[in-house]
């Protein structure tokens, strides 16, 4: 076995560079330094609420931030997030980090994460990423395409009377008095059926434009929730087109009333009653919307699939608001550098 030489790393970085490293490319497009005050401000008490600048330091809040982001990049637990930066000198050097650098643990990502969940800051953060899109031009256009995706949690292995009064909004018997037990619960997440079969968790309810196909806003609610009953929490007013699409599910009066109200235009896929089918032109009406909509589902597909997946390993609502939110972040970093390639492919 050779000893590791002066210029070794750089070698290995260059060949990682030549296999076209995405990590790479993210760390480029994205503005770190733009969240790093929002970031210092959960993460750090003030130096004059310090009581000594003995101890530890701690970690940078932006090298924890990039942490949490190859956690929703990749799917990762925090256990194997912090193995795999470890093992990877892509991760390293995405967190700017060298082999004789320190790691940061699983307990320090989940702390941090955690603090920024606690405080609300994915949102804030997610909105501030957005801001710099539309100053690199990347304006929500085209229209806006709504839809909600399930986003499962481990299944709970509850009794029919304990899931009667977690409806209820109350603790089941027993539970306060075993405080292992409870923390293990979650009590936010709900059962629903999609396509004849039960899922449990939470839902994911986006706005994506039509034109860059971004996440523009969303909201995260139990499974439970009714697609249509947070239709006016996301959209955006900002679009420059009038257009809404959305799949039947969205299509009320009531809805087609507010879209009104608020000079949109409906563009929902109709849907047929008993005794009352579709008719022929209905039907190629639906066909042409879902060349359209169909846009949104390519969103959630890169989720699901090209960025691991996306189960939520965490209890409460407030956490997997936290989680499902990096995941919409990180999402819209993945694409920039997308677009961003498409931009240079058309540039003469």
């Amino acid at each position: 076995m050779g000893q590791l030489g002066f210029f070794d790393i750089a070698n290995r970085y260059a060949s990682l560079d030549a296999k076209n490293d995405p990590l790479v490319k993210i760390d480029e497009v994205v503005p770190w330094e733009n969240f790093r005050v929002r970031l210092e401000a959960t993460w750090r008490n003030p130096p004059e609420e310090r009581k000594s600048n003995a101890g530890c330091k701690p970690w940078d809040a932006v090298v924890m931030f990039k942490a949490i982001v190859l956690c929703a990049l990749y799917n990762l637990s925090d256990d194997q997030v912090e193995y795999q930066i470890r093992d990877r000198l892509s991760f390293m050097r995405f967190l700017g980090l060298g082999l004789e650098d320190k790691v940061p643990d699983a307990k320090t990502v989940w702390l941090y994460r955690d603090q920024l969940a606690q405080a609300g800051t994915i949102e804030a953060l997610f909105e501030d990423f957005d801001g710099y899109l539309e100053e690199q031009g990347y304006l929500a256009m085209g229209g806006q395409i709504i839809d909600a995706s399930i986003v499962a949690v481990p299944k709970q292995r509850n009794n029919r009377d304990e899931n009667a009064r977690i409806k209820e909004g109350e603790t089941p018997e027993g539970w306060n008095s075993n405080p292992a037990k409870r923390s293990q619960k979650d009590t936010d997440a709900r059962w629903t059926k999609k396509h004849g079969k039960s899922h449990y968790g939470y839902k994911n309810h986006v706005n994506v434009d039509r034109r860059h196909k971004l996440v523009r806003r969303y909201k995260v609610t139990d499974a439970a929730v009714h697609d249509s009953q947070v239709v006016e929490d996301i959209l955006d007013p900002n679009n420059t087109a009038s257009d809404v699409w959305a799949d039947s599910a969205y299509r009320s009066a009531e809805i087609e009333a507010k879209l009104a109200e608020k000079g949109l235009k409906s563009r929902i896929h109709r849907k047929g009653y008993r005794g009352k089918p579709l008719t022929e032109r209905e039907t190629q009406g639906n066909k042409t919307r879902s060349k359209v909509r169909a846009r949104v589902e390519h969103v959630f597909g890169a989720q699901s699939n090209d960025m691991g997946g996306t189960l939520v390993r965490s209890i409460g609502l407030v956490r997997a608001r936290a989680r499902i939110g990096l995941k919409n972040l990180t999402y819209n970093m993945r694409r920039l550098v997308q677009l961003e390639r498409l931009a240079m492919a058309g540039s003469p």
